[in-house]
């Protein structure tokens, strides 16, 4: 198990990835692992981990990815499964890390999106419960219109600039995103899969105007999971309501928490 500290470094996947804590160490309620978005790092959280923290009484642990923040720069260009690698190849080594008994994966779009293959694509009794803002499972037009207006904005616009505050290489961040989903191929993409093979409840969270996804995202869950899944739209946010409304957001993230904890407390001894 590795030191409960504030900030550290870790390798997983053969990178050095940053992390911090918050919260309680690891005991007798699951962690929650945060996992950021497609232009996220672990600073972006912002307070959101730990007010999740204290508001669940839950240890809360944040990384940062391959070529986000300070951790070591990705290989470019990115496949385009990097999601799935993320899950299958990288996180189980994370979590072996912090050798917690139980966990829930709380992740935002692109983090979202790796917790929920992780859930479906790797057996693993230590996850508890999902908890997913602004997943996505397929590309949809609209989502893709404004990842191209995301690319003429880094490069003409100064979002260059903004990111380099918080990602050692940004044009290694911002790349290893963009280029991929603007990829020919990647138009084709679908994971929606996964949903059939979760055996765990799922909180999916999702900004009403979000900007990247129509809530034919959050629908996908609704048809397909055989668990318990509770649904949360967010009226006056858009693709982070973590930050745009973080009341509501929080207030949905305790009560799912409080729900696992009572699940957890009823099972009997042994299971």
């Amino acid at each position: 198990m590795l030191d409960w500290t504030e900030h550290g470094f870790l390798t997983a996947g053969g990178k050095q990835l940053e992390y911090a804590c918050h919260g309680p160490k690891p005991g007798d309620k699951p962690v929650i692992v945060m996992l950021h978005e497609g232009l996220g790092c672990t600073a972006l959280w912002r307070d959101v981990p730990a007010n999740v923290a204290k508001a669940t009484g839950h240890p809360v642990f944040v990384f940062s990815r391959a070529g986000y923040g300070q951790s070591d720069l990705a290989d470019l260009p990115r496949p385009l499964d990097y999601m799935t690698r993320e899950a299958v190849d990288v996180l189980p080594e994370v979590l072996d890390q912090i050798g917690a008994e139980g966990y829930v994966l709380l992740g935002h779009s692109d983090g979202a999106t790796i917790a929920a293959e992780y859930a479906g694509r790797v057996s693993d009794v230590r996850i508890r419960g999902l908890i997913l803002i602004a997943p996505h499972f397929f590309t949809e037009p609209s989502g893709l219109a404004e990842i191209a207006k995301a690319k003429e904005a880094y490069e003409e616009g100064g979002l260059k600039e903004k990111m380099a505050r918080y990602h050692k290489d940004p044009d290694n961040t911002f790349r290893g995103w963009n280029d991929s989903w603007l990829a020919p191929g990647f138009k084709d993409w679908n994971v929606a899969e996964v949903i059939d093979y979760w055996r765990i409840p799922c909180l999916a969270i999702q900004g009403r105007d979000d900007q990247y996804g129509t809530l034919a995202q959050i629908d996908e869950i609704e048809t397909r999971t055989y668990s318990p899944a509770d649904i949360a739209i967010i009226d006056g946010a858009k693709h982070a309501p973590h930050l745009e409304k973080p009341e509501e957001t929080l207030a949905a993230i305790v009560e799912f928490c409080a729900h696992l904890d009572q699940m957890e407390a009823a099972e009997p001894e042994g299971l």
